[in-house]
């Protein structure tokens, strides 16, 4: 299983050299910037597939985020200068990972029950709901990492004219499926959650399923984009999704 730590980095400045960070004595950590940015995590994802195909003796657990790689790993079985050398060699002239990934079809009911946050966000920019709507499920979605629980995904590519400040009191609990944005960035919950982002709309997709083969539908480099459906729909999904259908349709750009 494969997490990754919450929430991104945000400023102006962008790191040239990769910087290599012990974290503790059983991880260490290599950053190649300090924004979101689809270069940036395509040099992760890049530097992550070369270390699970090397696979240095001790691997625990390699952790993608948006600007950086945390690899986790047996602290009484690994060479720490053997692993820190091939992580300088490989981070300091890696190209990004260009292959785009799988890309989803994700259908949500927006607004009333199922996104109580809708209203709200639109008279914030003075627009309204269905214009919300429109704007949101026009985009395309980069899946920068999976974290915070498991299955969460932490989505780039939320246009600028809906990006709105997180909640000033979060919620205890939102319910699975819930599709909400959080200041720049967009996500998809995996399960009942506190959270104190902008709730729009749910879809019955669960991004992850334990008892499902695979257990985690989506990967970090994957694209989604949200089709908006009628709340007559849901009933038939969520049943379809509970029997263990994807439910998300993966297409092609």
């Amino acid at each position: 299983m494969r997490w990754a730590k919450a929430g991104p980095i945000i400023s102006e400045s962008i790191v040239q050299t990769p910087r290599i960070l012990p974290c503790g004595d059983s991880a260490v950590t290599v950053e190649f910037g300090s924004t979101v940015d689809p270069d940036l995590n395509g040099k992760v994802l890049a530097l992550d597939e070369i270390v699970r195909q090397r696979a240095p003796t001790g691997l625990i657990e390699t952790v993608p985020t948006y600007r950086s790689l945390t690899i986790q790993f047996d602290p009484t079985v690994t060479d720490y200068e053997a692993l820190v050398s091939l992580l300088e060699e490989e981070a300091r002239d890696i190209a990004p990972r260009n292959a785009k990934g799988r890309r989803w079809r994700v259908p949500v009911v927006y607004g009333g029950e199922f996104g109580s946050d809708l209203e709200e966000v639109a008279e914030i920019h003075g627009m309204t709901p269905a214009q919300v709507i429109d704007i949101h499920s026009s985009a395309v979605y980069r899946i920068y990492l999976i974290g915070f629980l498991p299955g969460f995904t932490y989505l780039g590519g939320l246009d600028k004219r809906i990006a709105t400040s997180r909640r000033l009191h979060p919620r205890a609990k939102i319910p699975s499926g819930t599709i909400m944005i959080g200041g720049e960035q967009a996500g998809i919950a995996p399960m009942d959650m506190p959270s104190g982002w902008h709730n729009l709309g749910r879809t019955p997709v669960r991004t992850y399923a334990p008892e499902r083969d695979p257990a985690f539908l989506f990967a970090a480099g994957d694209e989604i984009v949200f089709e908006p459906i009628d709340a007559s729909r849901w009933e038939s999904l969520e049943m379809a999704a509970l029997a263990g259908e994807p439910v998300a349709e993966e297409v092609r750009p």
